[in-house]
């Protein structure tokens, strides 16, 4: 038998979970085992096929819509690290429905942002991506008509706004740091006295993954991304890795999506993992190559990270005891 080539793996970190995404799923774990099954989840609660078939497994129900959950349930409805627009919470009340609010902090800065500015009778961007969840959830917070969506640099050279002196922008968490940094300089640049956050939207995990993958994009051959489709982190972090050089980027949800004829003749590889993506799918990837490699495996950092984000309320340990 011939041995195996060699293979130098570059692992990027951070990668994988942030203190959002584990927030959002220890919510509905921690709920399981005070409530018992079932516990609905209002949309995948994070985007990864995954976490999500696991959290079935043990008794989650995922609905898109509160709708589709029976009238007269006391199980719990958690909804999802993505945000939901307001009139889902007074939904579930008017219903009698037992909610907990599993939404990213950080993504509930944005909403408290864009509720201050409409207080101050300021017009709204919001820089993000259309039928995101994340988007729908903060378009959701205000009345129709009171913040408009700017998806790319186009929209930003050609929208006219009522009164170019009281503008304010917010933006989705999950972006690519360069194009929104393109897109806010275009802004600034037709409306100087746009007011924008206080601190960056993009949150520290999106901002550090894609910062690690610039670092080792253009030192290997390839570089897989471990992520959903609908992950906007995650493809945000094959688009960098294409920006930074790396000819062959992909994104794999598991082993078995891997198409092996796109990696015959790597000498390098690199690895991330988008922030709702488990490390034990990292692990299985590089499984498989080692099944066909020899490796060597190192990691380039980019950033510490150990921020912690403390549960809802009504499933905090210490609520055991109240």
């Amino acid at each position: 038998m011939s041995a195996k080539p060699d293979l130098k793996i570059v692992l990027c970190s951070p990668r994988g979970f942030c203190a959002g995404v584990v927030r959002a799923i220890d919510t509905v774990e921690r709920a399981l085992d005070k409530y018992g099954a079932p516990v609905y989840v209002r949309h995948e609660i994070v985007h990864n096929k995954y976490v999500v078939d696991g959290l079935k497994k043990k008794g989650a129900i995922f609905v898109e819509e509160l709708a589709e959950i029976p009238e007269n349930t006391t199980a719990p409805v958690v909804f999802s690290a993505h945000g939901v627009p307001k009139s889902v919470p007074a939904d579930a009340q008017s219903r009698n429905l037992f909610s907990l609010d599993a939404t990213c902090p950080l993504v509930t800065k944005v909403h408290r942002e864009a509720a201050i500015h409409f207080k101050r009778g300021r017009e709204i961007f919001l820089i993000g991506h259309s039928h995101h969840p994340e988007v729908v959830g903060t378009l959701g917070q205000l009345p129709a008509g009171a913040v408009t969506l700017i998806e790319t640099a186009e929209d930003a050279k050609t929208i006219n706004p009522k009164d170019p002196n009281n503008l304010a922008f917010v933006t989705q968490t999950t972006l690519s740091i360069d194009d929104t940094a393109e897109i806010v300089a275009l802004l600034k640049e037709r409306f100087p006295n746009i007011n924008g956050p206080h601190k960056e939207d993009i949150c520290y995990a999106t901002t550090n993954r894609q910062l690690a993958v610039k670092k080792v994009a253009p030192v290997v051959d390839a570089l897989i991304v471990v992520g959903a489709p609908n992950s906007s982190n995650s493809q945000r972090l094959r688009e960098v890795a294409e920006r930074e050089g790396c000819r062959i980027a992909v994104l794999a949800q598991r082993a078995a999506d891997i198409d092996w004829t796109k990696f015959g003749n790597i000498t390098s590889l690199g690895i991330t993992a988008g922030a709702s993506a488990p490390e034990v799918i990292v692990e299985e990837i590089m499984d498989a190559f080692a099944e066909r490699y020899t490796l060597h495996v190192e990691t380039v950092s980019a950033a510490e990270e150990n921020e912690f984000f403390p549960l809802p309320r009504q499933v905090r340990p210490e609520a055991a005891a109240e």
